[in-house]
This record gives C-alpha cells, structure tokens and sequence, in this order.
C-alpha cells in the first residue's frame, strides 16, 4: 500500500494522523524563493521552522517524521544539521537542478536520516539520468506543482496525462529507487478524482503520495473536528484493496479516463 504523506505542524494533529493510519507526517520548511515561483497560486507556504521539530518528533512514535529543507543554498549545512539533530526519519530536498545538488545534499545529511531529493524543476528532469546515478538517494519525490510551472502548463496533472511521469518512473524504478508523486484529494473528491489518480500510483510503481489540504485539521466553532480523518484513510485503504485485483485492461481503461478528465479540465481553463 502507498505511504500517505500528510503536511502538518500541529503536534496535536500529527497524533491524530498518526493514530487514524498516516505513514508519514510531513513538515515543511521549504520557503526560499518559493511565494516568488508560486506567486498568484492556491498553494501552502509554510511558517514552519526548525523548531517546530522537537514536538513533533515527541508525539510520532509509529509513523515517520519526514522534513522538507530549502533548497541547496550558502546555509543548507545549518539547516541539515538542526533538522537532523532534532530527529527526523526523512529529510527531502526541493528544487533540484542537477546531480551536483544531490550529491551535496546527501553528503550533508551523512546517512543520519533517509534521503529524498524532489524531481520538480524542467532542469531535473532532463538531467535524471544523472541524478539517478548518485549515490546514496533513498528515494525520489516527483513535484507536479511546481514542475508544471517550470514547464509552462496549465494544470499540475497535465504531467501525468502527457505521459511525463510514465517516463520518470521507467528509469527510476529500473535503478531499484521508490518514488512517489503529486498529491491526492479525499475519495470522491478532486478536479481529477482521487481515485483515478490513485490507481495510476498504482499503473505507475508509486509508493507515496501527500494527502491534500482537504484532509488538514479543520474545525467548527466549538473546536471540535469536522472530518473525520480515520474514515478518510480507510477509504483509501479500501479503494487500494480493489485496485490490486485490477488487470491491465483495468488500468488501461482509468488511464484513458485520466486523459479525458485533464483535458476536460483544460478546456474549461
């Protein structure tokens, strides 16, 4: 089953994921140069810091604490260092643009925590046969944000539709690396519907994907929950169990819905 990513800095909230089945609680730190690229955009910039760390990596004891730094930049070591100190499992790096990136990055880290460089930039997806060549990578996250942006399409999932990530996922799965990509709605939800996108995880050779906003810490005026995040999960786990019975003709047939709901999509933009 894939690893369900879920971005919080909430040590309340990363409990209650913990405990509802999410693999992996994600935080961000990534800020540098980032409202700039995104500008104009619904997405998350974080005002999370390293030293948001420590109370979360006190609540997770089941799931893995990953934590995305900034980009290779004068002060990576620093910040490494700090996240690494405070206990992270996963350390994932945005914005590479080459194999040099990687290569400093996992010498920064030093084996103290796992390694996951961001395909996510036009630059490395050229270069991903180098990348793939470093040494050291544990796996590889494939960014459709903002590798849409960099390449000038309208909508994030054109990347899957176009046949971008059937590409990627070739090459990286035949050097034995996991990988993951995108982000995913709740079932049921989504301008392209969760499960579509989940059952091409699936096609694909995926084992991770980030949950999106729809799955945050929402509550009503009383404070208490609205979702109800261990039912969420479960549909995933219970939509995954259909999925694995599938044959390829199955897959084909999601795959060419995939195609029709984008450009549908696009046709409306």
């Amino acid at each position: 089953m894939l690893k369900l990513m879920l971005l919080t800095g909430d040590p309340t909230f990363a409990k209650r994921a913990q405990d509802c089945g999410v693999d992996r609680i994600f935080l961000d730190l990534e800020y540098i140069n980032k409202a700039d690229r995104q500008k104009g955009r619904n997405t998350f910039i974080t005002q999370n810091t390293v030293e948001d760390i420590p109370a979360l990596r006190e609540v997770i004891d089941k799931s893995e604490l990953l934590v995305r730094v900034n980009p290779i930049n004068p002060l990576s070591k620093a910040e490494i260092d700090a996240v690494c100190d405070s206990g992270a499992d996963i350390i994932m790096l945005p914005m590479v643009y080459d194999a040099d990136d990687v290569k400093r990055f996992v010498e920064l880290v030093g084996g103290r925590a796992k390694t996951v460089p961001m395909i996510e930039t036009a630059q490395s997806f050229v270069r991903l046969d180098d990348i793939l060549d470093v040494d050291g990578v544990d796996e590889l996250f494939i960014g459709l944000n903002d590798l849409h942006i960099g390449m000038d399409l309208s909508f994030m999932f054109e990347i899957l539709s176009g046949g971008l990530i059937d590409y990627m996922s070739q090459k990286i799965l035949a050097k034995n690396i996991p990988f993951g990509f995108g982000g995913m709605a709740k079932i049921g939800e989504g301008m392209l519907p969760a499960e579509r996108i989940l059952a091409e995880h699936y096609r694909l050779g995926s084992s991770s994907v980030i949950l999106s906003r729809t799955f945050r810490n929402e509550r009503d005026a009383e404070g208490k929950p609205i979702l109800d995040l261990k039912k969420e999960i479960q549909k995933i786990r219970d939509y995954e169990e259909k999925i694995v019975s599938w044959t390829d003709t199955d897959f084909a047939s999601n795959r060419e819905e995939v195609k029709n709901c984008v450009n549908a999509i696009l046709n409306r933009m």
